[in-house]
């Protein structure tokens, strides 16, 4: 690591506050005005996260209400009154308890709040006589849903916020009552330059520890000791902790998109795939890299490796502000399924092959329910927003029809996966036969190498920033690999 990139990390550290972090309190109050303008009249209900139930993980706050909040500690909610033009907001905290502060420390104080966050502060036990007033002048109540990220939003119904406003529904049957993530969603999707320095520095140390890992890789290394050489790289750098569990598979585990780091040692002949990312300050990076176990790149790993880094840059190649979100992904899978069928994976860029019942998305599938061939090695999309979390809302979800604008942040990450067994499974029919036949020593030939790119990019008037800068070209790789360990 470089003294520049040193003093970055350390400067930022400097500025970070003990209640918001690096986010300054008139950005958190600048986000509210904006939810408030959207919503009209109407009571909002946050709630934070729990203390844990368990001795690991730590605690870390609830994206949606960080980033309404910037508040940081466990049993808070949040709650802002829109009316004629009026907002008044007050954020909820736990009661001070002696005992506890023992063995977890002093909670903040009201004082405090009122001082370093600018808001009215109370404690959570006045949360429902303070709600039911409110309401009972006729407001509606929008809720925002208390879940980690939005993939688990549906069935993570257990939550205290939803609690809360079940028991809100039973006292007062005709209040109306919606959850507002959605709007929020809009909100997050574009990142202020506050936040875009926050991912910068993610991205940067999440990027010397892939680094360290590919000087430490050597046939026998076990995926977990590759896991504890980046998560201590990391950490060293200043972050919180990963972003994400971190992704570390050898071998035939380099083609399962998300296998979490095991014991498995990785052999020479083989590449291990590396997805993993740092936790900086409430916001994750997210990088993936795949090399191999031995200093070099053997004659296949290369024809993969090269497809999926073309693909990657092609997708660069296409994105600045105004274009429509498909056109990188076209540009990316033209790159990808030409190359399939140049390596003789797939007969053609247009042939199917007949999928086992659940295999397919139907969004791919043919009338006839025929899949695309190249859908057994190219098997996940090509783009996520980052941010307070891994799989950020961004605007290819939030807005539709989408076109890339400034202050969008994102991942691409094309990737290509030859399963040992690709073929098992399929039914026995024509087609499939026929696909065997002519694919099969493409396949044994490219058997267990998984490779799949990702970088966090951010979309800016002048153009699109690569945020991560580890190593992704072969020689620069190989030449990583082959120096000595310091």
């Amino acid at each position: 690591m470089t003294s520049r990139r040193a003093l970055t990390v350390v400067f930022l550290l400097a500025l970070t506050s003990p209640l918001t972090g690096q986010i300054l309190t008139d950005e958190y109050a600048a986000r509210r005005a904006a939810l408030a303008d959207r919503l009209g009249d109407g009571l909002v209900v946050a709630f934070g996260g729990r203390e844990p139930v368990r001795h690991w993980p730590p605690f870390y706050q609830l994206p949606a209400f960080r980033y309404l909040t910037g508040f940081l500690e466990s049993n808070a909610a949040f709650v802002m009154v829109t009316k004629d033009g009026n907002v008044t907001s007050t954020l909820f905290v736990a009661r001070p308890n002696a005992r506890t502060a023992l063995y977890n420390g002093e909670r903040v104080t009201l004082e405090s709040v009122r001082e370093d966050l600018e808001l009215p502060a109370r404690y959570t036990d006045e949360l429902r006589t303070f709600v039911d007033s409110v309401l009972a002048t006729g407001l509606p109540l929008y809720s925002v849903g208390d879940f980690q990220s939005n993939e688990y939003s549906g069935s993570d119904s257990l939550t205290a916020g939803r609690a809360f406003v079940r028991r809100v529904r039973a006292r007062r049957p005709n209040v109306r009552v919606a959850e507002i993530n959605r709007l929020v969603d809009e909100l997050r999707a574009n990142k202020s330059e506050a936040e875009v320095a926050l991912l910068r520095t993610a991205a940067e140390i999440s990027s010397r520890a892939h680094e360290a890992a590919m000087r430490a890789i050597r046939p026998g290394i076990r995926e977990n000791e590759i896991q504890a050489v980046m998560e201590a790289e990391y950490r060293r750098l200043g972050a919180d902790s990963p972003g994400y569990t971190s992704i570390i598979g050898s071998g035939p585990n380099s083609t399962v998109l998300h296998y979490p780091a095991g014991t498995r040692e990785a052999k020479s002949g083989e590449v291990v795939l590396m997805d993993v990312s740092a936790y900086y300050d409430g916001y994750s990076a997210d990088i993936t890299r795949t090399v191999p176990v031995d200093p070099t790149f053997s004659p296949e790993q290369r024809d993969v490796y090269e497809i999926v880094l073309e693909a990657q840059k092609a997708a660069e190649a296409q994105i600045e502000p105004g274009v429509s979100g498909g056109v990188p992904t076209q540009a990316a899978n033209a790159v990808l399924f030409s190359g399939l069928e140049r390596l003789g994976l797939i007969e053609s860029v247009d042939a199917t092959f007949d999928p086992p019942p659940g295999l397919c998305p139907g969004s791919w599938a043919t009338a006839a329910g025929a899949c695309p061939q190249w859908y057994l090695y190219v098997y996940h999309g090509f783009f996520h927003g980052i941010g307070l979390d891994v799989h950020d809302p961004s605007h290819f979800g939030a807005v539709a029809p989408y076109r890339y604008q400034p202050g969008d942040v994102f991942t691409i990450e094309p990737g290509i996966y030859v399963r040992e067994a690709v073929f098992e499974g399929l039914p026995d029919t024509a087609r499939n036969r026929r696909l065997i036949e002519r694919t099969r020593d493409a396949a044994l030939k490219y058997r267990n190498v998984g490779v799949r790119i990702e970088d966090d990019y951010v979309l800016t008037p002048e153009g699109l920033v690569r945020l991560s800068d580890a190593p992704r070209e072969i020689a620069d790789i190989e030449a990583l690999r082959t120096k000595p360990v310091s």
